[in-house]
């Protein structure tokens, strides 16, 4: 994992003013060196060629300390260490749930808008065009056509709802407190991933002073088993002594092997948890912790509990989601009110068997018998006249055929097979889910809080007397070892008064971490941002 690619430097040190007068010395001496060397990710990947030209190009003897210098400088950065904000960071951005739940925000976020442009009217428009084949009426001449005829039907509307028993108003009033409520659904989990990641990280901080602890018995049995080893060879201690020596060392050897391999478990498990991809170049930042003694100020478990009700996100957001069922239950009780909507539309069409004289061409004249006169028995004619005809224009269809409507209309719903009845009773017991997951919520927040006041009284108790315990194993074993140099006591009882020692400091460091962690716990819920250093 580079620097780059975390966006913030790694908690360093910065160059110092002699480090940095001798790289800008460097660099002006020779770029193009200096220019390859950057491109390296750290100084450790230097093979032997690429330092045989940099010991040639830059003339050894007259650029070495500066080439030193700026080994120690980049070797400064080239270590990769988090800080228990920057771990909190990096896992907040990366974490794959806390992706989910911002696209469920939005998911709420894209209803919510849905929801208030519903209550606006609704303008659609519509168009057709249809060929008929056969004997049909048509539409706008009512006549009956044989022939292939063409159509087109153009219809505009809209509609607004005026009252529907306050479902429209009612919906986009849950869907606000839904957003609101995912919003606090998303804090929850950041909070969640905040707290185990602070978790993990003192437990890689308690592995760490393990290991220097095993390290350090280490140290002073090896001594010893030298130690013993001259007065065996002098014969002034039994071998007996030395073997006992010797298989504490080897049992020392193990723990401290244990303690390593656990530590690095606890860097796997630290990386793992904040989706970073696992190097062993990975290190954390060692904080000045918090001091383990009381509050200077009485906190009780219940005080915490009442302030945590009204600002933990987990409670807002079980308190949103009974509004929300609330919302629910008024809408479906508006399924039982009359509901009336106000509409109009505009319509016209074509129709290619709407037809019209043609003026261009003159009529056609007959003449025809149509009686006799009485007196004269003269043959009387009638005239008719034949026209010939073509298809009305389109803009005079458009014209001719076009239609206007605006009306209101109401629905009153009487019996559908008692689904608003059962509707009602769903919203109902929704609403009952919700309450008992907020009372659910308050318990588990209550248990938590006091759960962690429990254990973080009984840690201090624990440090407390643990550290006058390490003190008096400490002067044991200090006398002890006095007494073994003269040869007033057994190895073995040098061995088991050292175990004492080892054991006792164990169970300080596990009070001290686990007061810390249980004090961070119980800051968090009084809207203090987690943090395991000295303020």
């Amino acid at each position: 994992m580079r620097c780059k690619d975390k966006k913030i430097w790694p908690k360093q040190n910065k160059f110092s003013d002699f480090q940095f007068v001798t790289f800008e010395c460097a660099r002006r001496l020779s770029f193009s060196v200096l220019a390859d060397l950057l491109k390296l990710r750290t100084f450790e990947t230097l093979n032997e060629d690429v330092m045989f030209r940099l010991n040639t190009l830059l003339m050894g003897k007259i650029l070495s300390p500066i080439i030193l210098s700026l080994f120690l400088s980049f070797s400064v950065f080239s270590q990769n260490v988090w800080t228990l904000e920057d771990c909190v960071e990096y896992a907040l951005d990366n974490n794959l749930d806390i992706q989910k739940q911002i696209q469920s925000v939005e998911s709420n976020r894209v209803t919510l808008l849905q929801s208030g442009l519903g209550m606006l009217p609704n303008l659609n428009l519509s168009a057709s065009n249809i060929w008929n084949t056969g004997q049909t009426i048509d539409q706008y001449t009512n006549t009956f056509a044989t022939n292939t005829v063409r159509s087109n039907n153009f219809n505009i509307s809209s509609n607004v709802t005026l009252f529907n028993g306050m479902q429209k108003f009612n919906a986009l009033k849950r869907n606000q407190i839904e957003l609101m409520a995912s919003r606090y659904d998303l804090d929850v989990l950041k909070n969640d991933i905040s707290l185990a990641v602070a978790g993990y990280y003192l437990d890689i901080l308690f592995n760490k002073e393990i290991l220097d602890v095993a390290e350090g018995q280490l140290a002073i049995t090896t001594e010893q088993v030298e130690r013993i080893r001259k007065m065996v060879d002098a014969g002034a201690a039994a071998q007996g002594d030395l073997l006992n020596i010797q298989a504490q060392a080897s049992t020392e050897e193990l723990a401290t092997i244990e303690a390593r391999n656990r530590l690095n478990i606890s860097y796997l498990s630290l990386q793992q948890l904040i989706d970073l991809t696992v190097s062993s170049d990975f290190d954390i930042e060692k904080p000045m912790l918090k001091e383990v003694a009381p509050p200077k100020e009485l906190v009780t478990a219940e005080t915490i509990y009442n302030h945590a009700l009204t600002t933990r996100p987990e409670i807002k957001s079980a308190e949103l989601r009974v509004e929300s069922a609330n919302k629910g239950l008024s809408i479906a009780r508006g399924g039982q009110s009359p509901s009336l909507t106000f509409g109009g539309s505009y319509g016209t069409g074509y129709s290619g068997a709407a037809r019209s004289v043609d003026a261009s061409i003159p009529p056609v004249i007959k003449d025809y018998p149509i009686g006799i006169t009485q007196l004269t028995r003269d043959t009387v004619l009638g005239y008719q006249s034949t026209y010939s005809y073509k298809t009305k224009s389109f803009s005079d269809q458009w014209n001719d055929n076009d239609n206007f409507s605006v009306g209101f209309n109401l629905y009153i719903p009487i019996f559908n097979g008692w689904q608003v009845r059962s509707g009602i009773t769903q919203a109902k017991i929704q609403r009952n889910i919700a309450e008992l997951d907020l009372e659910q919520r308050k318990r588990t927040l209550q248990k938590t809080i006091e759960q962690s006041y429990a254990d973080a009284v009984a840690a201090l108790q624990k440090y407390n007397s643990a550290t006058q315990k390490v003190k008096a194993q400490e002067e044991s074993f200090k006398y002890t070892g006095q007494k073994f140099d003269v040869g007033m006591v057994t190895s073995y009882d040098y061995n088991n008064s050292k175990k004492e020692l080892t054991s006792a400091q164990s169970e300080l460091l596990q009070a001290k971490f686990d007061f810390i962690f249980k004090t961070t716990i119980l800051d968090f819920y009084m809207g203090n941002p987690i943090s395991i250093s000295q303020n």
